[in-house]
């Protein structure tokens, strides 16, 4: 006889469990449209505290007179919001049908992700070098420094392993590099919250933007909560000793 938690799967569900609820609570219906996922589950808390965090920074940036340097939180807050969107996107898949569409969305807001971080790091080290500023000292520049190295990790491991898995030694291999590339987005998410919260610390925000830590932290809170509700440790293979 089917347990209670099996019979109340919604079927066309992976019988999975995530890391909070039911086996089946936070996988992709079958049917259901892609789009879906952005919002499935606790994937709403994770759409409030990203938009949350994007509208404290943009609403601060644009409260204010826009020069260059405005672009640097604006690039890097999209980048932010765009890849909190490609792992939302990909998380709730289980079928390969769900999976091979999942991550061509997936690949595609990294992608953008990536080129804001580029752009923000760009404009803020051509605003250092015009006005012979300091590079990388401040907590958040070098949490930046090291954001910006894994989210370009990132994208050159994922873009390889799906699209050029011969590169990698076959498909079976670039298979095996997947739960690491799913680890490394989760370490990634959490850096670039606390290079946001180090943000705020900064001369620039303290004096000119105004941006307040709490409302950072608790914005950050309720995504990483939403975000980590929706794990399914057994995409992890050994890491989650399976």
């Amino acid at each position: 006889m089917a347990s209670t938690e099996q019979q109340q799967r919604v079927p066309g569900t992976s019988e999975e469990e995530p890391l909070l609820g039911a086996r089946g609570d936070a996988s992709q219906v079958e049917g259901k449209p892609l789009y879906h996922n952005f919002v499935l589950g606790t994937g709403v808390m994770v759409q409030a505290g990203v938009w949350v965090i994007a509208a404290i920074i943009w609403g601060a940036v644009f409260s204010i007179d826009l020069s260059l340097f405005s672009a640097h939180p604006l690039l890097n807050s999209a980048a932010f919001l765009f890849l909190i969107q490609a792992i939302l996107i990909l998380q709730p898949t289980h079928t390969r049908k769900q999976k091979k569409q999942g991550t061509y969305v997936h690949s595609a807001l990294n992608g953008t992700a990536f080129l804001a971080a580029v752009a923000g790091l760009v404009v803020i080290e051509y605003n250092k070098f015009s006005h012979n500023g300091t590079h990388f000292v401040s907590t958040h520049a070098i949490l930046g420094l090291v954001t910006y190295i894994l989210i370009l990790i990132q994208v050159l491991a994922g873009a390889l392993s799906f699209y050029a898995p011969g590169l990698l030694g076959g498909e079976e291999k670039a298979k095996g590099l997947y739960k690491y590339h799913r680890v490394g987005g989760y370490v990634t998410t959490v850096l670039m919250i606390f290079a946001i919260g180090a943000a705020t610390t900064t001369d620039f925000n303290v004096n000119v933007l105004g941006i307040q830590l709490w409302a950072i932290a608790v914005a950050s809170v309720v995504l990483v909560v939403g975000l980590a509700a929706r794990i399914r440790l057994s995409k992890f293979g050994w890491l989650a000793g399976k």
